[in-house]
């Protein structure tokens, strides 16, 4: 499934390319989506209601694919009969007093499209972009209590550091993981792509 093939799940053909601005509307409809059903019970109930993708986030979207087209790097997978089901967005390390270069700043896949290996797929794409335009080294931060920890984990990230933030009035912790060999991740994922 290397971004143009079928997808062995369903028979659908599924892509994975670079975002247009013309995805923006899809992308935020995922992003809103997948924040409901992903961090429910885990954030505040009005926080998540209160996400429009119709809106705001639309609005946020459109502006990354136009203007940050050329450092905030997003990838859409895009089931040709359902259109954008996922999404993952990624560029420079925002937190400089980690010793990371890349970050992947979002990785989203509808409920339903999880297990089929999209976003392992997504994951190696905005890595092998990342190595190019940030260097070898990569981070991503996850809610502690969020269950997609254990795909970093099972991706080879290994914990970096923990930080305590406030989303929706609410106080949460997150987990960094870090990787120190993009190169190797990359390869790795581009021969599990091919079997």
């Amino acid at each position: 499934m290397g971004g143009d093939g079928p997808d062995d799940a369903g028979g659908a053909r599924i892509v994975i390319r670079r975002a247009r601005v013309e995805d923006a509307a899809a992308i935020a409809r995922v992003h809103v989506d997948s924040w409901r059903s992903t961090y429910a019970g885990m954030l505040p109930e009005k926080m998540l209601l209160r996400l429009s993708s119709a809106s705001h986030e639309q609005r946020w979207w459109r502006h990354v694919l136009g203007r940050f087209r050329n450092r905030h790097y997003v990838y859409v997978v895009e089931d040709e009969a359902e259109g954008v089901v996922g999404f993952a967005s990624g560029g420079r390390a925002r937190d400089h007093g980690l010793a990371f270069r890349g970050e992947i700043y979002a990785l989203y896949l509808l409920d339903e499209y999880h297990g089929r290996g999209l976003g392992r797929a997504l994951f190696v794409r905005l890595a092998a972009r990342l190595l190019r335009e940030c260097g070898t080294t990569l981070v991503v931060w996850v809610l502690a209590t969020n269950p997609s920890r254990f795909f970093y984990e099972a991706m080879g990230g290994a914990r970096a550091a923990t930080r305590t933030d406030r989303m929706g009035g609410a106080r949460v912790d997150e987990v960094a993981y870090g990787w120190d060999d993009l190169e190797q991740l990359v390869a790795v994922g581009r021969s599990g792509e091919a079997g």
